[in-house]
C-alpha cells in the first residue's frame, strides 16, 4: 500500500481506525467491503424481503460516517450459487432491490461476487435486472478468478473458464447488452479446489503447488513463481478499461487461509512489482 500503486482493496475488517490508516496510506485504491453474513435457499426466498434482510445488516456498518470516507462499495453475498434460472432470477431481483436500497443511504454496490467458473455463461441473461440497477446506481459488478496448479490454466488465447472468464462474459453478453459495467475481481490467485480435470496434487492455495511447481522445471522460489503469475494476470487486466482492479485472496490470512497468504517473503517481492506498476 505504501507504494501508493495498489488499485483495490477489498476487506472485511471494518475498524476505522485501521482503514483510515491504510486508506491514507493508498489514497487512490478502490475500497471494497464486506461483511459476513448468512445465506439463504435461494428456491424459497423473497427477493425483496431479502434485499431488505440484508441491508439491514450491512447498514449499521456501512452507514457509519466514518467508514464512508474510506469504503466506495459494499457487496452482499460471497459466492452465491444459482442452480437453474429461477434461482438466478431470484437471485437478481434481491441484489437489484438491495442497490437501490443502499443507494438511497448513499451507498454504492458490488453485485455478483460469483465464484470461479460461476454462473454458466448462458445464465447471465436471468441476472439482467441486477446488473440494470448497478449501472443505475454507479455499482460495480464483482468476479472471483482462480485457478491451479498455475494460474493460466483453462485459459485459450486471450479467454478462460476460470481465469479471464471475464472476457468471455463480458463479450458475449455484457457489451452487447450494454451492460458493461466497471468490473472488480473481489479474489483471485491459485486455488486447487477450483475447477476439475486438472494436472497436479490436490490442494487448496499457493503453498500447496511449489514443490509441484519446482518438479516441472519453474524452479525452486516458488514466492517468485506466484508472483509472476499474478504479474501475468495483472497484464491481461489492464488490456480492458472495464476492469477497476483485482484483489489477491490474500494477505495476513486467518489459520483456515494459510496457504493462501501472501504475507512474507510474496508480499515483499509484489511490493518491488507494484512499485514500478503503477495502476493506469
Amino acid at each position: 500500500m505504501r507504494t501508493g500503486n495498489v488499485a483495490l482493496i477489498k476487506t472485511i475488517e471494518h475498524d476505522p481506525i485501521f482503514l483510515s490508516e491504510i486508506k491514507a496510506l493508498s489514497p487512490r485504491a478502490l475500497f471494497i467491503g464486506r461483511l459476513l453474513m448468512p445465506q439463504v435457499n435461494l428456491s424459497t426466498m423473497d427477493p425483496l424481503a431479502e434485499a431488505r434482510r440484508v441491508v439491514d445488516l450491512l447498514l449499521p456498518v456501512a452507514a457509519d460516517s466514518r467508514r464512508m470516507e474510506v469504503f466506495d462499495a459494499w457487496e452482499g453475498y460471497n459466492e452465491p450459487v444459482a442452480s437453474d434460472a429461477e434461482q438466478m432470477k431470484r437471485l437478481a431481483d434481491m441484489e437489484a432491490e438491495r442497490v437501490r436500497l443502499l443507494a438511497e443511504q448513499g451507498i454504492r454496490s458490488v453485485i455478483g461476487n460469483f465464484s470461479a467458473g460461476r454462473p454458466p455463461l448462458e445464465d447471465w441473461p436471468y441476472f439482467r435486472p441486477a446488473l440494470e440497477s448497478a449501472r443505475e446506481h454507479g455499482g460495480y459488478l464483482g468476479l472471483h478468478e482462480y485457478s491451479a496448479p498455475v494460474m493460466q490454466f483453462g485459459t485459450e488465447g486471450d479467454e478462460g473458464w476460470l481465469t479471464l472468464r471475464y472476457r468471455k462474459v463480458y463479450r458475449q453478453y455484457l457489451i452487447p447488452a450494454g451492460l458493461n459495467l466497471p468490473l472488480v475481481i473481489t479474489e483471485c490467485g491459485v486455488d486447487g479446489t477450483v475447477g476439475s480435470n486438472r494436472p497436479g496434487p490436490d490442494g487448496q492455495g499457493w503453498k500447496h503447488f511449489v514443490e509441484y511447481w519446482a518438479e516441472q522445471g519453474m524452479g525452486t522460489d516458488g514466492a517468485g513463481n506466484y508472483i509472476e503469475q499474478l504479474a501475468w494476470y495483472d497484464s491481461e487486466l489492464v488490456k480492458d478499461d472495464y476492469v477497476v482492479g483485482a484483489a489477491i485472496f490474500a494477505i495476513n490470512a486467518t489459520e483456515d487461509w494459510q496457504t493462501y497468504d501472501i504475507l512474507g517473503e510474496a508480499a515483499a517481492i509484489l511490493e518491488r512489482y507494484l512499485a514500478v506498476h503503477p495502476p493506469r
